[in-house]
This record gives structure tokens, C-alpha cells and sequence, in this order.
């Protein structure tokens, strides 16, 4: 098993997901789901190295995806990521877990999990000009142990222009790339990536957000 240095990670219980309605593969009740699982009474942190082990707790992640026009940013990780069963993988997701940090980094005014979205981002690209985001849908796969112990929340980033480069060594290998370029790259991709693109006509359907 990995160390995390005591990293403590924002979960929720498997049994308050079970309450809700579990579901595989991508679902887009935002609504329904994602003010039950920020309340502070459901969720709190696990130290990572117990929770990357524990299906009874899923780790809250922002999973977000990056839009210009009509093409989706793709990227590699890197051989040292931080997640290291998906090393080497393909990925349209940008994200990560939110920590202790965040909360301590945290205000009235911005969440600890929206503290956490903009500490990922920040850390893992740099985006010229000016964009606009929202979530659009939750995404889980019990399927494999890394999505048993995993529920992600998808962002959906609108960018005003297409300049973006990595902040960090493990982001490799960006692009935009077309609805076709990245079907047939379907099997390069990691699980939560795949599922994103069997539902990338509705993705790419969803009208910008209005800036903020």
C-alpha cells in the first residue's frame, strides 16, 4: 500500500450513498446527490491511507472536464502520479482528492470542497483567459478497487480560449481533441474517462455556463 504522509481526505459513508440510490456509470441528478454529500453532517476526513483501502467510505473528487468549442482536453499521467494504479493512463479529467488543507484555507464564502476544486486546478494547469465552470454530473464504478473507494463530481470548464499547458510534471501530452479523436482513444483512457466518453454526446450538448 502507498504512503500519503497523513494525508486526511473528504469522504462520505458507502451507506449514505446506498440511501440516496447507488448507481454505476455517470449520473446527472446533481440535485440530488451532491447537497447530501457537502453537508458537513454526512461527510468528514479519513487518513488516505486508510480510506484508499476502505469500500465502506467513498473519497469525494472533483473530476473536472475542460471544453473549447467542441473539442475535450486529453492527457496523460504521468509515471509518478499520485494515484499510482492509474499511471501511464489516458485521462480527460483534471482532479484530485480535497484534504484537511482545504478546509483550514476555507470561508464563508468558499467551501472547503470548492477550495479544494481551485487548489486542483491551480496545481495541475495553467489556463490563459477566462472561463466558466459548473458540475454537471457525479460519476461511480464499483467495478474496479479504485472506483469502490472513489465517487467523482464532474466540472464541466468552458474556456475562452484553447492555451493551456501542465503545473505539474505528471500532466503529459495535452490536447483538444474532436468527438472522434477521443472515441477511438476509448481504450487508452482510464475507467472514470470511459465512462465520460459513452456519454460524450451529452457533454458536449451541455450549453456553456453563464460568467460569473
Amino acid at each position: 500500500m502507498a504512503s500519503y504522509e497523513d494525508e486526511n481526505v473528504l469522504v462520505v459513508s458507502r451507506s449514505l450513498f446506498e440511501e440516496l440510490g447507488t448507481f454505476q456509470g455517470l449520473s446527472a441528478q446533481v440535485d440530488h446527490y451532491l447537497p447530501a454529500f457537502l453537508d458537513p453532517a454526512n461527510n468528514f476526513f479519513l487518513p488516505r491511507e486508510k480510506a484508499e483501502d476502505d469500500p465502506s467510505h467513498k473519497q469525494i473528487i472533483p473530476y473536472a472536464i475542460f471544453r473549447h468549442r467542441n473539442r475535450i482536453l486529453r492527457y496523460i499521467r504521468g509515471k509518478k502520479s499520485g494515484e499510482q494504479r492509474l499511471a501511464s493512463k489516458a485521462s480527460i479529467g483534471i482532479g484530485g482528492h480535497i484534504n484537511q488543507h482545504d478546509a483550514s484555507e476555507a470561508s464563508l464564502q468558499r467551501t472547503t470542497y470548492m477550495t479544494g476544486v481551485e487548489r486542483e486546478i491551480s496545481e495541475e494547469l495553467v489556463i490563459s483567459g477566462n472561463y466558466t465552470q459548473r458540475v454537471v454530473a457525479l460519476i461511480n464504478d464499483d467495478c474496479n478497487p479504485v472506483g469502490q473507494v472513489h465517487l467523482g463530481v464532474i466540472h464541466l470548464f468552458d474556456l475562452e480560449t484553447d492555451t493551456i499547458s501542465p503545473g505539474e510534471a505528471n500532466i503529459q501530452d495535452l490536447a483538444f481533441l474532436s468527438r472522434d479523436e477521443l472515441l477511438n482513444e476509448h481504450q487508452r483512457l482510464e475507467t472514470w474517462s470511459q465512462i465520460c466518453i459513452d456519454n460524450l454526446d451529452f457533454i458536449l450538448q451541455l450549453p456553456p455556463s453563464a460568467a460569473h
